[in-house]
């Protein structure tokens, strides 16, 4: 018998999308929460008529997705990527671009949020499923398969892939999109392809496919048995060590690693996504480990006989290309939400939610600390490391006394912004020399204060990223810190932030070249070639005078509040004129000239970049004498942890 309700609606594709994407939510440990806070989006012809009109239809709606309007469809990304981020993918962005080059520009976002396991959705325009007058503007023909577009690039760099070419295709191509989205373990970036007739053909929908929809963010707890075996390993133990990545922190299992260095002693240290993980000042914090980690950190891990990775998947920063670990017995405990990272190194997998494990192994390790001298140990490398720290801040005469005129030294720059910044500001950063600088420099004393992207370490990731943690926390204020290359890249958003008066603070660290290249150039023996930015001599070398590029000029004309500050005193009431700028006032570019010549400290540590082996240059030789020394201390971390407890009985 008919109730007289309306079983279904008549809706385009686009609308239909749009709709369902407002209804979304997830929810962990009872807090619910919008899944999408809105689009981001370049329009064109292969979406202006489909998810442009849908959005523009629902504009103002109580219920609707607000849109935002980027200068650039990889920096709209980037945007989203950060905004997940900062909440702990539990709410994301989705982003939508036109056919062609604008979703082919989203390829290298896709690829930096699947690399972070960050939730994100796209949404490229594409060609015509129809074929009604093909090749269309902008499409690329394979001879040899008419299926294939431009998009399946995409394929490799999602954690999920779907094209709908039918109405009827769509609602699994989003329920399958939002089960990876909201899923920890498989999160990253989530395609959905939409080609431009179908995003604006009509179909009767079912209404429930529009309920409110809330998805569980599960909290996986780990075996009773791999507990055991690990806090029996942790127990054997002389010199155990933490390295806590990024997990860490999406868990927000902050307080459950203080409690467990609190009640056990061990130390802690940080990859660059798990930074903060505790907080400066805490006994068992060494700070950053690896590449760019700090002495003490590092020099824990050599000797190290037992390391837990806690939500890390432990790239060749953290590990120092393999030879941070150079302890020859020494075992592993992975604990981490994804079975594919727990696997690493051989060690004991403990496939679990990051605090959840560490409540259940605290349990299970109760009464257990390491050695008095231990400890000690700790405290010891951390004061030197600390002091190194304070030099780098306030450097001696002997360091500023060959500054290039007018400059600071970069680490002056990060001591003064991390001296006067708010504990809960946030500064961010992804490429170049000043990723290493903060992983090693900067006291991190609120959570969520550090936000440096080095999975993808992508150039042009700061000021639209900068824009994404100001959307998802406008509370804090965001220091995007970015040297000169990364800003050429991409400043476009700068557009986006003063059109949607988006307070960040980029500080632009002009160095006239690639500081981290530069720096790696000469590490190789090829003395900085090709990362100045010079003109070109007479003698057709790229070392003539320095290029007049006026990067504070530039950022006037985008519409942003610039200061240029020559000194520290200069850079110090720029900071506070920054602070006070309103919070609706758009972006404010402290524009600020370094020496890329002064390094910050040594980190003791190394990181495999393949030296040529025959040279007719010198410097490369000698280069290649010190590779080949590094290389022989390489480990291949093959052997098994537990090889006793982790063999089932024979029966």
């Amino acid at each position: 018998m008919s109730t007289g309700q309306a079983t279904t609606v008549r809706l385009t594709v686009a609308q239909a999308t749009v709709r369902f994407l407002a209804a979304q939510w997830s929810e962990r440990d009872g807090r619910r929460s919008r899944l999408f806070a809105g689009v981001l989006g370049i329009f064109g012809h292969g979406n202006v008529a489909g998810l442009g009109q849908a959005l523009f239809q629902q504009e103002g709606e109580p219920d609707g997705l607000p849109y935002v309007l980027a200068r650039n469809e990889q920096a709209m990304v980037h945007t989203a990527v950060a905004y997940a981020r900062h909440r702990d993918r539990l709410e994301t962005w989705a982003c939508t671009a036109s056919i062609g080059p604008g979703s082919t520009n989203m390829l290298t976002g896709a690829a930096l949020a699947t690399i972070n396991r960050v939730p994100v959705l796209l949404l490229p325009a594409d060609t015509f499923a129809t074929r009604p007058s093909a090749p269309v503007l902008q499409e690329l023909e394979q001879p040899g398969a008419a299926d294939i577009t431009v998009n399946d690039a995409f394929r490799p760099l999602s954690r999920f892939f779907d094209r709908v070419v039918r109405p009827e295709q769509l609602p699994s191509a989003l329920l399958g999109a939002m089960r990876v989205l909201t899923d920890p373990a498989e999160t990253g970036a989530v395609t959905i392809a939409l080609p431009q007739d179908v995003q604006a053909e009509a179909y009767d929908w079912p209404v429930e496919l529009f309920d409110a929809r809330t998805w569980h963010i599960a909290r996986p707890p780990a075996e009773a048995a791999r507990i055991a075996a690990a806090a029996e390993l942790l127990r054997s133990a002389r010199r155990p060590l933490i390295v806590a990545g990024g997990g860490v922190h999406y868990s927000g299992a902050e307080a459950a690693l203080t409690a467990f260095a609190d009640a056990t002693g061990i130390p802690v240290g940080e990859t660059q996504a798990g930074k903060g993980s505790l907080p400066h000042g805490h006994p068992q914090a060494m700070g950053g480990i690896g590449s760019t980690g700090t002495t003490a950190a590092n020099a824990l891990a050599r000797d190290a006989d037992v390391v837990v990775g806690i939500g890390t998947r432990w790239a060749d920063f953290t590990t120092a290309s393999r030879t941070a670990f150079q302890q020859p017995g020494v075992r592993f405990i992975n604990i981490n939400i994804a079975g594919f990272d727990a696997g690493k190194h051989a060690g004991l997998s403990v496939v679990a939610d990051a605090r959840e494990a560490l409540t259940a192994l605290t349990t299970a390790l109760d009464g257990h600390r390491v050695p008095t001298e231990y400890e000690e140990r700790q405290a010891a490398l951390w004061r030197d490391w600390d002091q190194q720290v304070e030099d780098a801040y306030r450097p001696p005469a002997s360091v500023t006394d060959r500054l290039a005129e007018g400059a600071l030294t970069q680490g002056t720059v990060l001591g003064c912004v991390n001296e006067l910044a708010d504990p809960r500001d946030v500064v961010l950063c992804a490429a170049g020399s000043m990723p290493g600088d903060l992983h090693k420099l900067w006291r991190v004393r609120e959570r969520k204060a550090y936000h440096v992207e080095y999975g993808y370490s992508c150039m042009g990731y700061e000021i639209p990223a900068a824009l994404g943690v100001r959307l998802a926390d406008d509370t804090r204020d965001v220091f995007a810190m970015v040297g000169d290359g990364g800003y050429l890249m991409m400043p476009t958003e700068l557009v986006t932030a003063v059109q949607e008066r988006v307070k960040v603070i980029v500080v632009v660290v002009q160095n006239h070249g690639f500081h981290s290249i530069g720096s790696l150039s000469e590490s190789v023996g090829s003395q900085r070639f090709g990362t100045r930015y010079r003109y070109r001599s007479a003698e057709g070398r790229l070392d003539g005078p320095r290029l007049p590029t006026d990067l504070a000029a530039n950022a006037r004309s985008l519409g942003a509040h610039v200061i240029e500050v020559r000194s520290r005193g200069a850079l110090e009431k720029a900071i506070a004129e920054a602070k006070a700028w309103p919070a609706d006032g758009g972006p404010v570019v402290i524009h600020v000239e370094t020496d890329p010549t002064i390094s910050a400290p040594d980190s003791d540590s190394w990181w495999d970049v393949p030296v040529s082996e025959v040279s007719t240059l010198d410097s490369t030789r000698e280069a290649w004498a010190v590779y080949a020394d590094h290389k022989a201390t390489q480990r291949p971390l093959l052997a098994p942890t537990t090889p006793d407890t982790d063999r089932p009985p024979r029966e």
